[in-house]
């Protein structure tokens, strides 16, 4: 491995363990991309509504347990409603990435982040280039 490419790496698992955002602006329900989070309800809820179903899905498991999954990179809400229509919940939702587990490439404006557990393979998903943050 050239001397360059070592020093990338050692930069960037030292980096990894840096949160992707900062958040000090209240609630926020946070998720990895592709990984599932389960929230549990004080009261039953009839309906559920996601502001970006491609940032985000959610699925009823049973009246009282939604489970929200990060599908791609980005911001969005969520909504529940109960029976009559009363809101119960109505959350900021953050998709990113599991910064612990990646490792950024970067060759002159193109990136590409490796997903590394345990060995760095490129994902499909986490393909990027220079046009992305």
């Amino acid at each position: 491995m050239s001397r360059i490419t070592t020093l990338v790496l050692s930069i960037a698992f030292s980096l990894s363990s840096a949160p992707l955002v900062r958040a000090d602006d209240g609630d926020i329900l946070r998720v990895y991309m592709n990984h599932a989070r389960v929230l549990k309800l004080d009261r039953p809820v009839a309906k559920v509504i996601v502001g970006n179903s491609a940032v985000a899905d959610a699925t009823v498991a049973d009246p009282k347990t939604i489970v929200l999954t990060g599908r791609s990179f980005g911001t969005t809400n969520l909504v529940l409603l109960d029976k009559d229509g009363t809101a119960i919940a109505d959350e900021r939702v953050l998709v990113s990435i599991d910064e612990g587990n990646t490792v950024r490439m970067f060759r002159q404006t193109d990136r590409s982040i490796l997903s590394c557990t345990p060995n760095c393979e490129q994902h499909s998903d986490l393909k990027a280039n220079s046009s992305r943050p």
